[in-house]
């Protein structure tokens, strides 16, 4: 669905609150709540909550991923062109299969550690002095929440997928708020769609202080209290405080600190994913400056550089010896699935 945004500013209740949040399209990144300048809106249960009286500055509607949303402006704003038809995941400059240099990474990390190796590396190198990811919380088994991480320790404690939403613009917010220069973001693609409109705005508060977006290719993620609690908790009777890893290969594949495995197949999970990725229309992260994902490789990341800031931190860690590389041709069904998920999600909703 596509809103045209009117001369006037709008408020909260008469744009957000009535065509995103009654909707069911609130994909619950909390950018509303972090760009309100007025701090009329708290993050409740996934979504905004109006706790004050809307000031009506129009802020809100200008950063929120699905108002007003254009998918040719954005790419335009980002690549200097729109999409192709048979790009069908995207605007990209490259494609490698990579994988961390750094053991530690490697016994930790979800495939190949890209990511957590490439946020150390610019950490490490005072290319960033944080980084927003999500985190484990300490009073809920396998619960992610927004994280920013100031140190490689920090980056390697988040490693890993939950599969359950984090709105780690939350994060991006603390950075900003605790005077941070440079930053990095990691998140889903809904979230890459709001680092844009913020960019775009330009809200530069928060968009000067970013070096770069990692986009995590997302096809969907699970509500914690139906998966976790209700599925496996209750239904599976496993016990979360002994999950020590997840991921997806066809199937869920949960990983005990017992050394132990069990698996859920993919169609019992899907009863539990979260209303509004039924609405997604994008895999890949297609507007991330770098996007990453496992697409059933083993001990490898699928790595997809799509911008000029994407391609110069990858080429400075590979060049370091932080990253490993393959050619993508070496492993043809990862591509071939890349492009397949990616042609799924198009046909959620239409793109303009």
């Amino acid at each position: 669905m596509f809103f045209v945004m009117e001369n006037r500013k709008l408020g909260f209740e008469e744009s957000l609150g009535k065509d995103v949040v009654q909707a069911n399209r609130c994909v619950g990144c909390a950018t509303c709540v972090v760009v309100c300048p007025f701090k009329c809106l708290e993050y409740d249960s996934g979504q905004p909550k109006l706790v004050k009286e809307c000031q009506n500055c129009g802020i809100c509607p200008k950063a929120c991923p699905k108002y007003d949303w254009s998918w040719s402006e954005v790419e335009e704003f980002v690549f200097g062109r729109a999409k192709k038809t048979g790009e069908d995941f995207g605007i990209y400059k490259r494609l490698l299969l990579t994988q961390a240099n750094d053991k530690k990474i490697l016994g930790r990390c979800q495939d190949g550690g890209f990511v957590t190796a490439l946020l150390s590396y610019a950490l490490e190198n005072n290319v960033i002095e944080g980084a927003a990811i999500s985190g484990i919380a300490e009073d809920r088994p396998f619960y992610p929440i927004p994280k920013l991480a100031t140190t490689p320790e920090e980056v390697l404690e988040g490693a890993g997928t939950r599969y359950c939403y984090s709105p780690n613009i939350l994060a991006l917010h603390e950075g900003v708020k605790s005077g941070k220069k440079s930053l990095a973001f990691v998140g889903t693609p809904c979230q890459i769609h709001a680092i844009r409109k913020i960019e775009m705005f330009p809200l530069k508060k928060y968009s000067n202080p970013l070096r770069f977006t990692i986009g995590l290719m997302c096809t969907e993620s699970f509500s914690y209290k139906g998966f976790f609690t209700e599925y496996l908790k209750l239904k599976l009777n496993l016990n979360l405080d002994e999950i020590e890893k997840m991921n997806i290969k066809g199937k869920i594949i949960i990983s005990l600190k017992s050394g132990e495995t069990t698996t859920v197949p993919l169609s019992e999970a899907k009863h539990y994913a979260r209303e509004s990725c039924h609405l997604c229309n994008d895999f890949s992260a297609e507007l991330a400056d770098i996007s990453a994902g496992g697409l059933g490789l083993k001990g490898w990341t699928f790595v997809i550089l799509r911008t000029e800031k994407g391609e110069s931190i990858f080429h400075k860690a590979l060049g370091d010896g932080a990253l490993k590389v393959r050619r993508v041709d070496e492993e043809p069904f990862a591509r071939n699935l890349l492009t397949k998920l990616s042609k799924k999600k198009l046909k959620n909703s239409s793109r303009d």
